[in-house]
């Protein structure tokens, strides 16, 4: 089991200009996470970085406008995550709306083509004719899929955000803010922020030609897709500066108006979440998983008919389809975690200590499903892991997820050089990445990985910090204080939900929902009694009726029952006291 240290923030500065604008409370939650005055916070759209600072927009829209007044046949070439759903979606909701009569959509099937525009797929996409191929949420490292293209006269145009390799393709434009000569400030911008932005560009470039008024159409107004924008932005898990909250805060916005599209509405209807409550964690918890549950057990294809579809019923349908195909995902990998947790019990059981650097595999496990997996077992050991499942001609593919402070991409690099050979591809970035190898190598593999594991990461890297906002007086304890924090996000990955910690009684304590620890605690300095909830608490530990104290790491929560608002705490950690 992994380590923990609970500590917290340090104090900011109090004479910034936040804490003249805000409630001191909020004041040092933002100050904590480096922004200095409230217009930093990211709301208004004017405030968003121009598209002309990311590098190979122009060139892209140039062959977009002539793409539009030839009416070439386009084809997108998407992802099967929720980011690559987002992004096809954006692309052809986007392009359709402009003028562009032929422009349709393409997603490899992971099962048989795996990820990118790979040469095979690029044969798919020819049999449909088309003249320009645009890559959305991958194509940085398609250097033979784009060559393929070229050799059939197709031209490419590669949207990604992706980590480059050191070799580039040779696309027609390349978009990605990733890229060494990009000088556009917001890295973290994903694959469907990207889309969005060459989409801005594109419809600038056309009104100042007059193209809407030749063709009788009006400009799109395409801060109707931010919805989806916010959508694949905080299911990418990228960082929430400043630049992407400002799109969450607007897409969120749009939703809980109702001014979303129907798939998104009928997916927040099947997930039992109201829109008009709905906050950043909701799209990451709720609506991305029930999209990313297709590209992992059949067909991204449905998740992207559920997001383009004007017809609300047919929305419907595909949502509970989507629906359906996670609950599916979720009964697999359960299973795949009971048997994981196994190897790690075998491997400790081998071992004088867990390897750095986590590898397992197993012949049965589902390759749509090793992700998840592989975070999972991250999040409950504290270390780099990489989860593998069989894949075609004695090939096994891996899927990682990492650490603060272990780049994983990087790390994979690394070992590449240092075995030629050894990995057939891989790609991805700081926090996740894919990978395909023999299956004679893993065992060589899963050494070489804990080997550069352990020369980048200490021993005290793989003890967690959880980082707090300090203690709640009884007072801030409130209705009023956890409404005012829910509305303060968007709240996402570098920019995180305010949690907080303190020592209270254990007044009372059961197990509720078969694995939830619902408790009642006592502010020991005011008597107040407050109500409590830990999910998926450890049935190990609790409930224990020895401990009458516990230190408890925290969110602010409104619980609604039956009419009734109560202030409740949402525990994250549970520590006797």
């Amino acid at each position: 089991m992994k380590e923990l240290n609970i500590c917290r923030r340090p104090e900011p500065p109090t004479d910034l200009p936040l804490f003249n604008q805000v409630n001191p409370v909020l004041a040092r939650i933002y100050a904590s996470r480096g922004l200095h005055d409230l217009e930093e916070v990211g709301r208004n759209l004017k405030t968003l970085l121009p598209d002309h600072r990311m590098s190979g927009v122009e060139t892209a829209v140039e062959r977009l406008v002539l793409a539009m007044q030839r009416q070439e046949r386009v084809l997108i070439i998407g992802d099967f995550d929720c980011d690559g759903a987002t992004s096809t979606a954006v692309g052809l909701l986007a392009l359709r709306r402009m003028g562009l009569a032929q422009v349709d959509y393409l997603v490899p099937n992971r099962f048989d083509y795996g990820y990118g525009l790979s040469p095979e797929i690029v044969d798919v996409a020819r049999e449909r004719q088309p003249q320009l191929l645009i890559t959305v949420d991958n194509g940085i490292s398609s250097i033979s899929g784009v060559q393929r293209a070229s050799e059939y006269g197709i031209d490419v145009i590669v949207t990604d955000h992706h980590l480059p390799g050191a070799e580039l393709p040779q696309a027609c434009a390349i978009v990605n803010p990733n890229q060494p000569v990009c000088g556009f400030p917001a890295k973290s911008t994903c694959g469907v922020g990207v889309i969005f932005y060459v989409m801005i560009a594109l419809r600038r470039r056309l009104q100042q030609a007059g193209w809407f008024e030749q063709q009788g159409i009006q400009p799109p107004n395409l801060a109707e897709l931010l919805d989806l924008v916010a959508l694949g932005t905080v299911a990418d898990v990228v960082p929430l500066e400043q630049n992407n909250r400002i799109l969450v805060y607007q897409g969120l916005q749009r939703i809980r108006a109702g001014r979303a599209r129907p798939g998104i509405l009928a997916l927040l209807e099947v997930a039992g979440r109201q829109r008009h409550k709905l906050v950043a964690s909701d799209l990451g918890f709720a609506i991305a998983p029930r999209l990313n549950a297709a590209g992992r057990l059949e067909d991204i294809s449905i998740g992207i008919e559920c997001l383009i579809t004007d017809d609300e019923e047919q929305a419907r349908k595909l949502a509970v389809t989507l629906d359906q195909l996670n609950r599916d995902r979720r009964s697999i990998e359960e299973d795949m975690q009971a048997q994981a947790l196994g190897l790690l019990d075998e491997l400790q059981l081998e071992t004088a200590s867990m390897p750095y650097g986590v590898c397992l595999y197993d012949a049965s496990w589902h390759q749509g499903v090793i992700g998840i997996l592989a975070s999972r077992i991250k999040e409950r050991m504290h270390r780099p892991v990489i989860a593998f499942a069989p894949g075609d001609a004695g090939e096994i593919k891996g899927s990682a997820r990492s650490i603060s402070g272990f780049h994983v991409r990087d790390g994979l690099d690394a070992i590449a050089a240092a075995n030629p050979g050894l990995l057939s591809k891989f790609g991805g970035h700081a926090m996740a990445a894919g990978m395909t190898l023999r299956a004679d190598d893993y065992p060589r593999f899963a050494e070489a990985f804990d080997k550069e594991v352990r020369r980048q990461l200490s021993a005290a890297d793989l003890q967690e910090t959880v980082l707090t906002d300090g203690s709640l007086t009884a007072r801030e304890i409130s209705i009023e204080m956890a409404e005012m924090l829910r509305e303060a996000g968007p709240w996402g990955h570098q920019f995180p939900e305010p949690l907080f910690d303190g020592e209270f009684a254990l007044l009372q304590q059961r197990i509720v929902g078969q694995k939830h620890l619902k408790m009642v605690l006592m502010d020991p300095a005011s008597g107040m009694a407050v109500d409590a909830i830990q999910f998926n608490t450890d049935l190990e530990l609790w409930p224990n009726e020895g401990i009458a104290r516990v230190r408890a790491v925290y969110r602010l929560d409104i619980n609604e029952f039956r009419g009734q608002r109560n202030v409740q705490l949402m525990v994250d950690q549970l520590l006797p006291a």
